[in-house]
């Protein structure tokens, strides 16, 4: 017979809430009762359940983790896995298990995330950014439950935010191209309707109009984030009568396939069109030529993501949303002689 906190609680006169506070070793329990719960815990053998020593203490020590688009980064994303990977070292380091909430009950209308993180009785949540953001989202931030969203500005009673610098981050591409006398600079964004594409090509064009170059609206194309958008980017861009002396594409995978473009049309990178891409994902270091690109420091940003949620859990009501520099990794596809 399995026994539960309330057949000990019943075989000691005493409330589950009183039990579950001498398992937990808490104050305020008479050594008449305390010896006589312990007694009879020793007798039967009972083995306290996660749920029974968490009454106490009104935590879980779970945190949930959402992926929070229709359309997912998942765990194959090079950019997110290593933020998550670090997230889940360090709030584990602060006594926390994670649980995986599966969206795929969204498709079906179904998806509520909020009754789920009252059914599993998590303390917070960590939210990852993807595209076209559920509503079910929207609904759980705006509750009383502690929530951080990465990559994802969020607006809630007890949530905040961590992500790069994105504007800076494109400043720091137009200013290395600027000091390296490349004046024709074209741009390959992310989808218009994701928050970080918005933000990567507003800082491109705010460091354009700061140092004084021309934007040519044909050079400027949109995929997806991921590479054969990018390849389909840059072949509408080398239609034109003239095409760029460099392009930034705000992200690696669009980088990569504007290189296999480049190359089909008979170009060379650096030396008839200069690359720089964005997130430092390794395969930056293996393709040929190698890529220059934005370094995010995705251990700052797992780390942050965890210490703020740890301190809302635990009683911070407002935290501000933190945006954590980068870093330009200079390499083959546009080299440079600025130190």
């Amino acid at each position: 017979m399995n026994l539960t906190i309330k057949d000990i609680a019943k075989m000691a006169g005493v409330s589950p809430g009183t039990v579950s506070k001498i398992i937990n070793d808490y104050g305020g329990i008479s050594s008449k009762t305390r010896k006589k719960v312990l007694d009879i815990i020793m007798e039967t053998g009972y083995q306290p359940t996660f749920s029974a020593k968490s009454l106490a203490t009104k935590k879980s020590n779970l945190i949930g983790l959402i992926y929070a688009g229709k359309v997912n980064v998942d765990f194959a994303h090079p950019f997110f896995n290593e933020v998550v990977t670090t997230f889940k070292k360090t709030i584990g380091h602060l006594g926390y298990d994670i649980l995986m909430f599966s969206n795929e009950q969204f498709h079906q209308g179904n998806e509520n995330y909020w009754a789920r993180c009252q059914h599993f009785q998590v303390d917070g949540c960590l939210l990852i950014a993807g595209e076209e953001i559920e509503d079910a989202i929207y609904e759980l931030v705006s509750k009383d439950i502690p929530c951080i969203g990465i990559d994802m500005e969020i607006k809630g009673p007890r949530s905040s935010f961590v992500m790069t610098d994105n504007m800076n981050l494109s400043r720091k591409v137009v200013q290395h191209l600027y000091l390296n006398s490349v004046r024709k600079i074209g741009f390959i964004g992310g989808k218009r309707d994701s928050a970080i594409a918005i933000l990567r090509e507003k800082g491109f064009l705010q460091a354009m109009n700061q140092f004084g170059l021309k934007v040519n609206q044909d050079w400027i194309q949109y995929g997806d984030f991921h590479e054969e958008s990018g390849y389909a980017a840059m072949k509408r861009i080398l239609e034109q009568k003239n095409y760029p002396q460099a392009i930034f594409a705000a992200s690696d995978m669009m980088a990569l396939g504007a290189l296999r473009a480049i190359k089909e049309h008979g170009l060379k990178v650096p030396q008839d069109i200069g690359l720089i891409g964005c997130d430092d994902i390794d395969t930056c270091r293996h393709s040929d030529p190698q890529l220059t690109t934005v370094k995010q420091d995705k251990e700052r940003l797992g780390k942050l993501a965890a210490y703020m949620l740890n301190d809302l859990i635990n009683g911070q009501s407002q935290l501000k949303p933190v945006f954590v520099d980068s870093e330009l990794i200079v390499r083959e596809s546009c080299g440079s002689n600025v130190i």
